[in-house]
Parts: C-alpha cells; structure tokens; sequence
C-alpha cells in the first residue's frame, strides 16, 4: 500500500477478544488490573465459535491463544489499568463515532484540554499509543485524532508505575486491540450526523478463511466543530474541518505456534481555525497598537473574517511477527510513521494582529523497531526482556512577514517600515531514541507477586542523554476479593523530537516579530521519580472500588505549549516538578446494567524555566525562576461517570440507553502571577438512545441494523477550557455546545 510516508512496519498483532467469533468477557470501562498469571499456568479462555466447517472452528481457537499470548508479552502488574471492552465502547454516546479522547475522559485522573488533548496524572501529553502492543513513534497531529475510536476492537489505559517494558512516554499507555476480520467478519456501512453540518459515513469489513484474515474500516468526517469555538457563541465562526481516516489490517497464521501481521494507516485532516471577532490589533509589541502603522492597518481586515488554515497529515504501518517456542514467546515488529503539519495563515490578518504573519511547516519521519520476548524460566519466575528502537528525521519550514524597524519615537518605543519584509527559516535533524529492558515477575507465594527490573534508555537528537533506571512492583492479595498494590518507577522522557524549536531567532531581531528573550536553551530529557500505590476490593459480584495514590518527583519537567499564530506545540523544561494526587473508582455490572464513576484530585507544579525561554515573557521567567507555579495544565479536580441500560436485551429488538459525565474544576489562567487561578468549574452530560434489530432480514442477507440518537453537552452548558491566558496558551477556547447527532448502520 502506498501512503504518503510510505510507511511500512511490523507490528505485534492480533486483537484479544471476541468479536462475531468470540464472546466478550469484559463489560466495564475501568478496572485495575490486578492478577498476572503466567502462560503456563492460564487457563483456557471460553470461546463461542461460529464457523461454517471443522478447520475454520480450530482457526478461531488459534486466534484466541495467541491473542492471550501476545498480551502476556508486557503484562501491567502493579500497575493501574483501565479497561474498555468492545461492549463498553458501544455504550459510550457516539459509540464508534465518539473522538478517542472524548473515550479516555471516562477514565479517572484524565482531563479534558482544547484541541483534542488530554492530560493524564497531571502530565501534558506524555501518552503513547501501541496497536497491538507495539509503540508507535510520537506525530504531530494537533487537532483531531488521527487514530479513530472505530479501529479498536477493544482497549485500555494504563497508568502508575509502570513496568520496565513501557519507556519514552510514561503518563499513560493506550494499548489498542485493533480490529480483525476473526473479531469482526462481515461488513458495516455507517451514515452519522447532525448538527452544524455533521456528516460522518464509514464503511468496514472483515472476513477470515483458513489461515487468512483480513479487515479493513475507513470513514470521512464534514463538520463546523473541528476545533473549539474561540466564543461562547452557539456556532463558531470559521469553522470547517474535513478529515479522512483509513485502517486495513492483515493476518497470516502458518500454524497455532506462528502468526505475521501487518497493519497500515492513513488520517488526512484540513481545519479551518476559528476566528475570534472584536480583537484589537496589538503585532508583536504593545505599543505597537498605538503606532501610526496600525492606525493605518486597522480596518483594512476584521478578525471575525481572517482566513487561517491547518492540514495534519499521519501514516503508519506494522509488519509484526508472533511466535510460540516451548517456554519462550515473541513479538518481533519494524515499523514507520510518518506526520506532518503545515499553517497558511491570513497573510494580512495575521500581521494586523500579531506583527507576523508567517506560513509553517513541521513533518517527522520515523521507523524502528521493537522486540519483546517472554521467558518462563521456572514454576514462580517469567523473565521477560527486549528492546526498541526509533530512528527520527525532524523538518521545520517557515515563511514569515513581518516590519522592519526604522527607528524610535520620543518615548523610545519602536517604530516600523510599512513594507513587510519576508524571512525564511530551515532546519532538519536526524536522531535516534533508543531503550532496552529486562524484568522478572517473581512469585515467591501464592498471593504474592514482585516484579522488579532494569531498563537503559537513550536519546539522541536535539539532547544527547542517557539513563538506567530500575522499578519495581508488588501485589498482595491478603483477603478474598482484595488486592493491594506499590511500585516505583524511575522514568526517561526524552523530549518529543516534533516539538523541539529551532528557530533562528537573530533573524527577527530589529523586526515587529523580535522576540524579548533571545535565551533558547535546548530541552532536555525529563527524569522522574514516581511512586504509586492503591487498593481494589470487590465488594459483591460485578461491583469494585478502588484507591490509588501516585507522585512524581521531576526533574527537567517537559511541558508544552503554543507560542505564535501557528497552532503548533512547542516544548520547554522547568528545572523542577512536581506532580502529585490520588484516584476513586467504582464500576457495577449486572445483567442490562452498567454503573461507574470516578473522580481524582491533581497538583502539577513547576519551577524555573531552563529551555526555550524566548516563547516567555521576561517577567514571567524572573517570576518562574524562584517561585513554584502551576502548570497550564494542572486541574484540580476531575470526575467522569457513567450509566446504560438495555431493554429487551432477550429480544430482537434491544433498546439501550446510556449516558456518561465529564466534570472539571478548571485548567489554569494568568491572575497575579503566571497560571495563578484556575477557570470555572463545568459538568457536562452526553445522552444516547440506541434501537437495535437483529438480522433484521432473515437468513436471507445476515446483517443487524441500528438506529441510534446522540446529544452531546445535554444541557447546553457553556464553558471555557482556556480563556487565552496562561503560559504557552493561545486563543480562547470554549467547550462544544448541544449538538444533536443521528445515524443508521447495517451489517451484511
């Protein structure tokens, strides 16, 4: 297949579960997972085949143990792990249409930011995303998702001290069972949409025969809510987005010990950036305002009518390799990724505005490679050790206009030419990321797990720095229904190579666009400390609560944020953080009846600016330098809830309806001091009525159909998620309003 990156990988394969040939066994959205068994000692997972003939019935079988297999290859033990089944991602409004962020609210310590970001623990965006248990390589998507919620068969979250198989980015680990077509044969065409100009059409389809299978999902989204409305307005102004997504996933089994997989990606996404009406000019300098030069500018553009533009473009691909042999497992997977990222500004606008108006381009091209093997070496120890590797190619464009200045006033402000003057700006490097690890998960009782190891990482782009650090993890089950856990991790995060600044910022000098900081410091690696324990108890069948307290002793804390007209992230380090809170869960599942909430509470602090200190302003770095702040992103509070019900669900004709619940204490804001006072609070509730009918026309053509409706933001509660101040925060951005949506799928 041919993609823009041209991305050819090999990729852990296989997908857990279920599917049309296998029942589902999991129907909560969260729970920490707590028991690690070894393969040899697993037991046979309950399967329900479906199958015309003996050899397709054996093939299911096979699918299934090597899918238990492969998530055995990097267990979490100790960790917290948070589970969506199949059934569980149905249940959520939107369902497959639901954006992979809006998914992951509905776990706890996850909060909601503007442009589809989330941050996880009080991180910023240190969460990585594996597809069959394979990390791809960080991209530079923005907006949007350019992994879809319709690609997963099932997934999960994984938080705390990790073990040592997870390196690079650590907040969070998003491990996607992609679909296949042993999970989900047959075929599904979709038509969604609604509300300011929603249209969403996908169609999938899956088949498995022999030793083959085969699926393949791609979907086209039109809407005016690609990006968050800059107003509290019903509708936002300038607001069109038009996004394709593509996933094909092929499979090979050559015996029940054997399995090749290759799985290929395409997101292609063009925003169109909201405007934010009734701003005064202010270019790049305060008392520029004022100057003769706007005087004669203002009023030749209106910011309700600039004309900005993104388009994000990602690719990637799996090759992956599965085997079984005798007391070792394997995943031996190469991939590639490839993203890019490119702004077309309001030439004029933006000049008006901000002092320049300046067209960028960012792409990163990745391939590597990831090895994980299991060893069970003995009854109480499973050795398990690998490695990983990325090699990077980082390109920054960027055309700006700007003014020169021609002199001073009687005040000694700045004055400028009223010819722009144009500035091109190049980069490109090549660096690798690179980490090995080795742990034993020891059983020394029956009710008692340690699992302790070593990983080494590296890096080498921008930074050229190293680390070994140990972890450990312990669980004890003292009582029936208990489970209580404790780790450290000591953590590397190399800084994301796409957000890396390199301008050349002398060129700016003398101009409307010259920075006030000339210091650019090269970001470093962040190293942490960070200490994690809880308690899960299941209190009657089907009903668990669970507790976990975590911190984070940082330092060279990598925060991230946006500086300039092009919405593209830039990082930089505080020499010191600190990120500490704690976490209640519950879930309840019985029958038709789905419960579960969840809430958290969050302190992410940072001190000193130590990179990339020309995006600050100079009294914000003396202030920084010597006083604990916020991070922009650190929110107090955050709870997530959730309810379902089916009706009927004995019948050919189920109704279920469901609803889940977002709150948020509020992001940080500039007061007094940087990022000195948090936004209001908001809570809102998505709504979903989903009408089902089973082989709706007989054995003639197999195939159920679905009707569903969804209301997101039920109440029409307006609030901000950023209100434009704040460090590294551009324009205001506020929450989606009642937006009604509707659709109708068949399967065939």
């Amino acid at each position: 297949m041919m993609v823009r990156s041209a991305a050819l990988l090999l990729c852990s394969t296989v997908l857990t579960a279920l599917g049309s040939s296998i029942a589902l066994a999991e129907t909560t959205t969260s729970t920490t997972e707590t028991k690690q068994q070894k393969p040899s000692e697993t037991k046979p997972q309950s399967v329900k085949v479906i199958a015309h003939d003996k050899n397709d019935a054996e093939q299911v079988i096979v699918t299934a143990h090597l899918d238990r297999m492969r998530s055995e290859l990097s267990p979490s033990t100790g960790a917290t792990v948070h589970k969506f089944s199949r059934q569980a991602l149905e249940t959520i409004p939107g369902a497959d249409n639901a954006p992979l962020n809006q998914v992951l609210l509905q776990a706890p310590g996850v909060a909601q930011d503007s442009y589809g970001q989330i941050h996880v623990r009080g991180d910023h965006n240190e969460v990585q995303f594996r597809l069959d248990g394979v990390q791809l390589p960080e991209g530079l998507s923005v907006f949007g998702q350019a992994l879809m919620t319709r690609f997963a068969d099932n997934m999960s979250l994984t938080t705390g001290a990790l073990p040592s198989q997870f390196g690079f980015l650590q907040a969070a680990v998003v491990d996607i069972n992609t679909k296949n077509g042993t999970t989900n044969s047959g075929g599904n065409l979709s038509l969604y949409g609604g509300a300011r100009d929603y249209f969403f059409p996908s169609l999938q389809y899956g088949f498995h025969k022999g030793k083959w299978d085969f699926f393949a999902t791609a979907d086209y989204v039109h809407d005016r809510t690609g990006i968050e409305n800059t107003t509290s307005s019903f509708n936002a102004i300038h607001d069109l987005s038009e996004q394709y997504h593509f996933l094909g996933h092929l499979r090979y089994t050559a015996d029940e010990n054997t399995r090749i997989s290759f799985i290929a990606g395409v997101s292609n996404a063009e925003y169109q950036l909201p405007n934010n009406p009734g701003q005064q000019t202010q270019f790049a300098m305060p008392a520029y305002s004022g100057s003769n030069l706007a005087q004669q500018l203002n009023g030749s553009v209106d910011s309700a009518h600039l004309d900005e533009h993104q388009k994000q473009i990602t690719d990637f691909a799996i090759l992956a390799l599965q085997k079984e042999m005798g007391d070792f497992s394997l995943q031996s997977s190469v991939f590639s990724r490839y993203s890019s990222l490119r702004y077309s500004p309001d030439w004029l606008g933006d000049l008006v505005y901000n002092g320049i108006a300046q067209q960028a381009a960012r792409s990163v091209f990745s391939m590597g490679t990831q090895h994980d093997v299991t060893w069970r070496a003995a009854k109480d120890h499973t050795v398990r050790f690998g490695f990983q590797l990325f090699v990077e190619r980082n390109t920054s464009k960027s055309l700006s206009r700007v003014f020169a200045q021609d002199g001073e006033d009687a005040d000694g402000n700045a004055t400028f030419g009223t010819t722009p003057l144009s500035i091109y700006d190049g980069s490109g490097k090549t660096g690798t990321v690179y980490g090995l690890y080795a742990q034993d998960e020891w059983r020394p009782l029956s009710n008692l797990t340690i699992n302790y190891g070593l990983r080494f990482d590296g890096v080498s782009e921008y930074t050229a720095e190293k680390q070994l650090s140990p972890r450990i993890n312990i669980v004890w089950k003292p009582w029936k229904g208990g489970v209580i856990h404790a780790g450290y991790s000591r953590y590397f995060t190399p800084p994301p190579f796409e957000v890396v600044s390199s301008s050349s910022l002398y060129k700016f000098a003398g101009t409307s666009a010259a920075p006030s900081v000339y210091q650019n410091n090269k970001v470093r690696a962040e190293r942490d400390h960070y200490f994690d324990a809880g308690i899960e108890q299941t209190i009657l069948p089907g009903w668990r609560v669970s507790f976990d307290a975590y911190y984070k002793l940082a330092h060279n804390l990598i925060d991230e944020g946006q500086f300039g007209a092009p919405i593209i992230l830039s990082g930089f380090n505080y020499r010191r953080g600190q990120v500490n809170g704690y976490e209640v869960s519950t879930s309840y599942d019985h029958g038709p009846l789905s419960l579960y909430g969840n809430f958290a509470w969050s302190r992410a602090i940072g001190k000193d600016i130590t990179s990339a200190q020309f995006n600050m302003e100079p009294d914000d770095l003396a202030y920084i330098q010597h006083r604990w702040v916020h991070l922009d992103h650190d929110q107090r509070w955050t709870a997530s809830a959730g309810a379902a019900y089916s009706f009927f669900h004995k019948t050919r004709f189920p109704l279920r309806l469901s609803a889940t619940m977002v709150y948020g204490s509020g992001l940080r804001a500039d007061g007094l001091v940087p990022n000195g006072v948090a936004l209001t609070p908001y809570a809102t509730v998505n709504f979903s009525a989903v009408e089902t009918i089973h082989h709706t026309f007989g054995s003639a053509w197999p195939g159920d159909t679905q009707f569903r409706i969804d209301v997101i933001n039920l109440g029409d509660h307006t609030y901000k998620l950023r209100d434009g101040s704040g460090i590294g925060v551009g324009a205001p951005q506020y929450g989606l309003r009642r937006t009604i949506l509707g659709g109708i799928s068949q399967g065939f």
